[in-house]
């Protein structure tokens, strides 16, 4: 799937959670531009051009579609890396328990470690300020992570409806006790010929 296939099935999805009775009020989107460094694999000693990869090209595409949509902010964090490479936890268990050596590694046993950074804190504060300043009396939030709990309980004592949306993901338990509902809604996907 495309990334402007993807934007287009997140776009669906957030208006489904409106409805016909509902004003869509905003929909924001959290993310970071894509890795677009040059790097070399430590086992392999191959070039990697991160932005040539097909990571990189979907990314772009979604990040750029989603911009161009009716009443869509997107919210860009950054990428953080320390240059570090990081050994797969699988094959990092073996290794530990000696069932390979570190001859035994391949190029794809390892991979170039980045977080965002920015995000949750992004979130947070859209939250914080969507809630204080009564723009809505719904949010919706899709995903599955207990990071926003802090966010959801202020909304909540706002008065605000906070409804999860994990599009069908496992949900920490504890985050059930700080939503006031939870619900997955899928778009309408069209087989190809």
């Amino acid at each position: 799937m495309s990334g402007a296939e993807v934007a287009e099935h997140l776009y669906t999805m957030a208006h489904k959670h409106v409805g016909p009775k509902n004003i869509l009020y905003r929909i924001f989107y959290y993310d970071c531009e894509p890795l677009s460094k040059k790097v070399h694999n430590p086992i392999s000693h191959k070039a990697i051009d991160f932005s040539k990869s097909e990571e990189y090209k979907f990314r772009k595409e979604l990040i750029d579609t989603l911009k161009r949509k009716r009443k869509v902010a997107i919210r860009i964090g950054t990428l953080k890396d320390n240059n570090t490479w990081a050994i797969r936890p699988q094959k990092l268990k073996d290794l530990l328990s000696r069932k390979i050596s570190i001859d035994d590694l391949n190029e794809n046993d390892v991979y170039f470690e980045i977080r965002q950074k920015g995000i949750d804190m992004k979130i947070g504060v859209d939250i914080a300020s969507l809630a204080l300043k009564r723009f809505v009396d719904c949010i919706v939030l899709f995903s599955g992570d207990s990071d926003f709990v802090p966010a959801a309980k202020l909304a909540r004592r706002e008065g605000i409806d906070f409804v999860l949306d994990p599009m069908k993901a496992n949900v920490e338990p504890q985050l059930y006790e700080h939503i006031d509902g939870m619900k997955s809604v899928r778009p309408n996907l069209k087989k190809e010929p």
